[in-house]
């Protein structure tokens, strides 16, 4: 497994320098940064090449993650926005192509945060979603890159809550790039065996998130991550495992994940750095295998 951190961890604007994070998370033990499509919206061609020469230099792989507008949902009853949606996500396909990243992940077939305040057909935007998607899906295939379904917790996401509903929408989808997203942050709200939920992903778990209850970065809350580890052996899951820790509140960023307060406790970058640096240490620890192929203890950080 490749082991990686979401950008925004440090941010609390989703429009960052990622070519910064992009020299940080090597010198931290990571193999991979996950960047947020919406920073790709607008970005020239030369950007572009120079964040994809940058992560060549510095060994780093590129993941992307996104989290699409109500105007980019894919499983919407009008036309227009399911037009425009293909339409976003043709671009974005085709510039994490020039960008060398082979994964797309998030509610990439709807549209997130759900408002509640609206009426929910979840059988009809299944319906939708799953034809859309399919069309998506072949372009993203085209591009070499997997597209990749978030399995949200009930508050952010109404079409796939479960490994079990998301595995009946990918074969429904039935494209090789279509493949399951799971995140242990969303499983631990909706599942009723983490583990379990894993197991019936099986061999169409294609991204894997990791973040505690409460958001803190593994090893820092309650998840087993040892138990979580089991299933992905069990599985032979030797995709990419991205952090995806929220621990600053303010900005953009902290208000679209509800962070309302401080539960990085006042640390400054360098204490963030550090405790990135000891949690991707202590997941790869964990997720390894027997303790003893490491000749350390499994310790919470």
């Amino acid at each position: 497994m490749k082991y990686g951190i979401y950008f925004a961890y440090w941010e609390q604007e989703w429009d960052a320098d990622l070519i910064k994070y992009v020299k940080k998370v090597g010198s931290l033990g990571f193999d991979i940064l996950e960047l947020s499509c919406a920073a790709l919206k607008t970005i020239s061609d030369e950007d572009l090449r120079d964040i994809r020469k940058t992560a060549e230099d510095c060994g780093v792989i590129l993941t992307a993650g996104y989290g699409p507008g109500p105007n980019e949902n894919l499983a919407s009853d009008d036309p227009e926005v399911v037009k425009h949606a293909i339409t976003f996500y043709t671009d974005i396909l085709q510039k994490l192509e020039k960008l060398d990243i082979h994964s797309i992940g998030g509610g990439i077939y709807s549209y997130w945060p759900v408002d509640y305040s609206k009426p929910i057909d979840k059988a009809g935007d299944w319906a939708r979603s799953v034809e859309n998607v399919r069309k998506v899906s072949e372009i993203a295939e085209s591009c070499g890159v997997d597209y990749c379904l978030e399995v949200l917790n009930r508050f952010e996401g109404y079409i796939l809550n479960t490994a079990e509903e998301a595995r009946q929408f990918v074969e429904e989808v039935g494209t090789p790039a279509t493949k399951i997203m799971l995140d242990t942050f969303h499983m631990n709200i909706e599942e009723d065996s983490i583990t379990d939920a894993i197991m019936t992903a099986g061999d169409k778990l294609g991204h894997f998130h990791v973040g505690e209850n409460n958001r803190r970065l593994p090893g820092k809350g309650s998840m087993d991550w040892h138990a979580i580890g089991c299933a992905l052996r069990a599985v032979n899951y030797n995709g990419n495992v991205v952090m995806e820790p929220f621990v600053r509140g303010g900005g953009t960023v902290g208000n679209d994940i509800k962070i309302w307060r401080d539960l990085s406790k006042g640390a400054s970058e360098a204490r963030l750095d550090e405790d990135a640096k000891q949690s991707v240490a202590y997941l790869r620890n964990v997720f390894s295998g027997p303790n003893s192929d490491y000749g350390i203890e499994e310790e919470k950080i």
